[in-house]
């Protein structure tokens, strides 16, 4: 199956049930921080992300427990490819270069960022 981009009502209701595991949209609601939407509008953002193959639903009655059916690790690697992709050319080069220069990392930061960059190399051998 291939993923789609969420909006940024999708990504809150997915990142609260990759949390919970799985839950009813009353659940969802209550960890949503205040001013929290309307019943009704996470509800539908449900049903949204349940016909986009995001999560999936068990019927008990008249209640849905919703869970994920794309795990956390699923779309973090969607949203790191596709902006790797889109804003760095697929260059992991350009991509440090970008994090070093724009968020100014000190010393030290960029010492830790060798010693890992080291370590993995190390792995590799």
């Amino acid at each position: 199956m291939q993923i789609k981009e969420l909006t940024k009502a999708e990504e809150q209701v997915m990142q609260l049930l990759w949390q919970l595991k799985e839950a009813i949209v009353k659940d969802i609601l209550e960890r949503m921080p205040e001013p929290k939407p309307a019943y009704n509008t996470v509800s539908t953002v449900v049903r949204v992300l349940e016909g986009k193959g995001f999560i999936d639903h068990k019927a008990y009655g008249n209640s849905h427990v919703y869970f994920p059916l794309i795990s956390e690790a699923q779309y973090k690697k969607f949203t790191f490819d596709k902006m790797m992709s889109s804003y760095f050319s697929n260059s992991y080069q350009s991509l440090v270069s970008f994090i070093a220069n724009d968020k100014k990392l000190n010393l030290q930061q960029l010492d830790e960022l060798s010693k890992l960059i080291e370590d993995l190399k190390n792995k590799k051998k």
